[in-house]
């Protein structure tokens, strides 16, 4: 036997703020394989929605390190804990509460954030996204920075930035179009507008999805806030995918409230999948992914440290603003006064502590300042 070499970027890295789990890679017989394995990279704040702290960020780059280099790896996938969200992007509490303010506090986290995409699209592994709930804003980027994309039927897709203070620049305006062309990209990136699977899906954002909203007597059937029904309506404009509204809507709520969410369908799909990697050459199908990612590699590498900087001075401003008030604002309170701050600003008002006390939501207001004493 060969005594061979560790080449793990930190060797015994304890993983504290993800899961990091070998599960096994099943042969065609359907029984694990012997000697080899998958990596699930899990993100592990299902209390925020799985939203990456500056730690999660650290361990996922060390993870994803890991997994590329180890030799028993078929493929990774990263997921989310629980079954509402994959990902909804940094964490807004750190944001809010730490970043907002800190542009070279911020400048040094989106370093960490840009090395975690980096490192998706570098890894010498297939990566799988697992989609188990919201791909929204920097989970949205995560996911399309992976090869291969499979969802329940109850996620949703898109991002949140213009509307919470944020340009969507980790990523998304670097792949997004590459997916789904450029009107569509720039309809989700500007309007903030989240996408139902089954529209990602007839967009080509995702791999496959199946049906995980359970009855009592164990069958899945379709995500009812979405028409699933493939037809056109009277303009002749593509219903299949599109939310319901008015009285349809309320009706599936109600039918959605009745049925229990199983995600066992979605990971015989990643299994599936896994499967199908098992079976071919690892070295031609890394090289295959490798000459594939060039596309995305070329607008991330072209925009990543510009959009880096870009960033961190935004929290000094807008991202000051929409991120106090999404964290500190009610649930039904958590975007500023747009058509105020536009006023202001167009009358030449500094855009500082003052400004962005006035146009946050009263709620909003009244918790950070209780939190600030």
């Amino acid at each position: 036997m060969v005594d061979l070499l560790n080449h793990d970027l930190v060797q015994n890295h304890e993983v504290k703020h993800i899961r990091y789990e070998q599960r096994p890679v099943l042969g065609r017989d359907g029984k694990p394989v012997e000697g080899l394995h998958q990596v699930w990279l899990t993100l592990d704040n299902e209390a925020q929605l799985n939203s990456y702290t500056t730690s999660a960020v650290k361990d996922m780059i060390l993870g994803l390190r890991r997994a590329s280099a180890d030799r028993r790896c078929v493929n990774v996938v990263i997921t989310g804990a629980g079954n509402r969200s994959f990902c909804t992007g940094g964490n807004t509490a750190e944001y809010a509460s730490y970043y907002a303010s800190r542009p070279l506090e911020y400048l040094q986290y989106m370093r960490l954030f840009n090395d975690m995409v980096t490192g998706i699209l570098t890894c010498d592994k297939p990566v799988i996204c697992r989609v188990n709930g919201m791909r929204i804003g920097g989970g949205q980027e995560i996911g399309m920075a992976c090869d291969y994309s499979v969802a329940g039927d109850h996620a949703r897709f898109g991002q949140a930035g213009p509307v919470h203070g944020s340009a969507p620049d980790g990523g998304a305006t670097d792949f997004l179009h590459l997916y789904v062309g450029f009107a569509y990209a720039a309809e989700s990136l500007s309007l903030c507008e989240p996408w139902s699977a089954h529209k990602a899906m007839r967009l080509g954002l995702l791999n496959d999805i199946v049906p995980v909203h359970k009855k009592a007597d164990g069958t899945y059937v379709p995500n009812p806030l979405a028409v699933t029904d493939r037809y056109s309506d009277e303009h002749g404009r593509i219903v299949f995918g599109e939310w319901k509204t008015g009285a349809a809507a309320d009706a599936a709520k109600a039918e959605a409230k009745a049925l229990s969410v199983d995600l066992a369908p979605l990971d015989q799909v990643v299994d599936r999948l896994a499967t199908k990697l098992l079976h071919t050459f690892p070295d031609c199908t890394r090289k295959t992914l490798e000459s594939l990612r060039k596309k995305k590699l070329e607008h991330w590498f072209q925009n990543a440290e510009t959009s880096r900087s870009w960033l961190s001075l935004n929290m000094n401003t807008e991202a000051a603003a929409g991120f106090a008030a999404f964290h500190y604002g009610d649930r039904n309170e958590r975007e500023i006064d747009f058509v105020l701050l536009r006023k202001r600003l167009a009358e030449g008002v500094r855009f500082d502590e003052a400004l962005i006390d006035e146009v946050l939501p009263p709620s909003a207001r009244a918790r950070r300042k209780a939190e600030q004493k």
